[in-house]
């Protein structure tokens, strides 16, 4: 793909690094080195929730090695001397032990829902602006009417240099279009690319073009390039540079995952290359504050909600 001039690297979506560090930790467990800087990363990372270490709707808390479990993957848009801010991306992901599968679903920023402990309808995204993590889990199993066990909220910034560290990563672009920001322009054609940080910045952020699908079409994106970074994160010799990979997660990811379950995350190693995927789905609406929201659509909520309590197994 061409593009125009490189400006300043931007921030993005960093809703994937946890399942880069799980990883990590598959592809490294036969060397030291790596034993030693993942276990100083999920001690820098480690952040508990205030509920305790199990969610209202377990009985007992969940073994990330012998259980069927959930995971809430966040990206926060945090600015300096921000102590909360909205999620621009939400995905649930559930691991099912038996089958060995992981399912992944998508829930769009706009997502028009209850906020748990506010009372109100509102943007899904602003649970963690009102109260943080906790606002922002509780929130999303209100909806969803399923457990969270756990949670991984990554910030913006850093990711860029991740994906370089990766060597970039294999995206199937699905249209042609130019990203604009700032006076500086990439181009994307259809098909196979091989995106570095910036490129897959703007691929998974775009949504301006016609054929962007709006809000939907971009968590389908962000899907994409998640999928871009299990692949090449999976292939140790694909990592260049493992100590700013550390540095950089170490700095911008917060997660109540221990090193013990990362560790048992290796055996869905094999569903890596075969992940299950939904969306929400709904229609965009003005509220009367003259903001545009998305009304999930009742019959696609139940039946993912249906999905994720057969996936989790649960009644």
């Amino acid at each position: 793909m061409s593009k125009g001039k490189k400006g300043r690297k931007k921030r993005w979506i960093k809703y994937t690094i946890s399942f880069v560090i799980a990883l990590i930790f598959i592809i490294g467990t036969t060397s030291s080195y790596l034993l030693y800087k993942s276990s100083n990363l999920a001690s820098e990372t480690y952040s508990g929730l205030n509920r305790g270490d199990k969610s209202d709707l377990r009985e007992e808390p969940v073994d990330v090695g012998k259980d069927n479990f959930s995971l809430l993957i966040l990206g926060d848009d945090a600015r300096p001397g921000e102590k909360f801010a909205r999620t621009d991306a939400m995905l649930l992901a559930t691991f099912n032990k038996k089958e060995r599968s992981i399912l992944f679903t998508s829930i769009p920023r706009d997502s028009y829902v209850e906020i748990a402990g506010k009372g109100h309808m509102d943007k899904i995204n602003h649970a963690n602006a009102f109260g943080g993590i906790d606002m922002a889990v509780d929130t999303v199993e209100n909806f969803l009417e399923v457990p969270i066990d756990y949670y991984a909220i990554a910030k913006f910034q850093g990711l860029i240099d991740v994906i370089d560290a990766l060597g970039g990563i294999e995206i199937d672009v699905v249209y042609t279009f130019d990203f604009t920001e700032g006076g500086e322009t990439l181009h994307f054609e259809e098909g196979p690319s091989l995106l570095n940080g910036e490129e897959a910045l703007a691929y998974s952020r775009e949504r301006k073009s016609p054929n962007s699908g709006g809000d939907l079409g971009r968590g389908q994106r962000q899907q994409q390039v998640l999928e871009g970074i299990f692949h090449k994160a999976a292939s140790f010799s694909s990592i260049q540079n493992f100590n700013e990979l550390f540095n950089s997660l170490g700095e911008n990811l917060r997660t109540d995952l221990t090193f013990g379950n990362m560790l048992s995350l290796h055996q869905y190693a094999s569903s890596i290359s075969n992940l299950d995927k939904l969306q929400l789905q709904g229609e965009p609406f003005r509220g009367e504050d003259g903001i545009s929201y998305l009304r999930i659509d009742e019959s696609s909520l139940n039946d993912i909600k249906h999905q994720l309590a057969e996936h989790l197994e649960i009644d």
